[in-house]
């Protein structure tokens, strides 16, 4: 499986070429709760509906030519959320695991869960190293970002290098995913929210008009249609 490595060895991408399709696609899933609340809904349904809406789009994931996708799921802002409204999310997210790893053993995914884990339930982080060891060898790559800010991640990353800073180590030390080519953010809000600020340094920025439980696989695919027919010369 080929990966990008041009976002490891320097500042900015060498390659301007244009590629018809996204090998990094980013997305932050927002709007679930808007979407509860608009129908006069708990937002416990929206998550719910979220949740679908996801193990919907994982077979469209499998049939583009997208290698990586990166989930934002829970940022580490959400933890100011009421404590009921968290311990939900905590429940369903173990739900969602559970829902997804045979889909994901299925199509041949491998996951990863990203972020902090020492404030996560113990049985949540079990089910996270369950459906990554499950799916090691898959072919392409599902990264969740939970319990996750980007710049903690990159003030974590730097520290752990000790003075060997470069873009290559920095960027290894992230992950090393590469750069996100599109960033998709539902919600109908346009910001980044502290998700993948250094890989998303050129990334493609979409913002549609939509809840997450409204992007269906065709919205899915006007995104990557949209970025098909963007000139990516990364400020050059």
């Amino acid at each position: 499986m080929h990966h990008q490595t041009s976002s490891t060895t320097s500042v900015t991408p060498a390659n301007f070429a244009l590629q018809s399709t996204p090998q990094h696609v980013a997305i932050i899933m927002d709007g679930n709760r808007r979407w509860a609340k608009q129908r006069g809904l708990p937002a416990a349904f929206g998550y719910r509906a979220g949740i679908n809406r996801l193990r919907e789009l994982l077979p469209r994931f499998v049939q583009s030519q997208v290698e990586t996708l990166t989930l934002f799921a829970f940022s580490a802002a959400n933890w100011q959320r009421a404590e009921t409204e968290v311990c939900e999310l905590m429940r369903l997210a173990e739900q969602a695991i559970c829902q997804f790893a045979p889909i994901c053993r299925k199509h041949q995914i491998q996951v990863e869960v990203i972020g902090r884990r020492d404030r996560l339930p113990k049985s949540l982080l079990d089910r996270s190293d369950e459906i990554t060891q499950q799916t090691a060898h898959g072919n392409r790559r599902l990264r969740i970002a939970f319990d996750y800010s980007s710049r903690e991640s990159i003030l974590t990353a730097a520290a752990r290098l000790d003075g060997n800073l470069s873009a290559r180590s920095l960027s290894e030390s992230l992950g090393n995913a590469g750069d996100v080519d599109l960033l998709i953010r539902t919600g109908k809000a346009q910001r980044l929210s502290d998700f993948l600020l250094w890989e998303c340094a050129f990334a493609e920025l979409y913002f549609p008009d939509l809840y997450w439980p409204d992007f269906t696989a065709q919205a899915l695919d006007a995104a990557i249609s949209w970025y098909a027919g963007r000139n990516r010369t990364y400020g050059a």
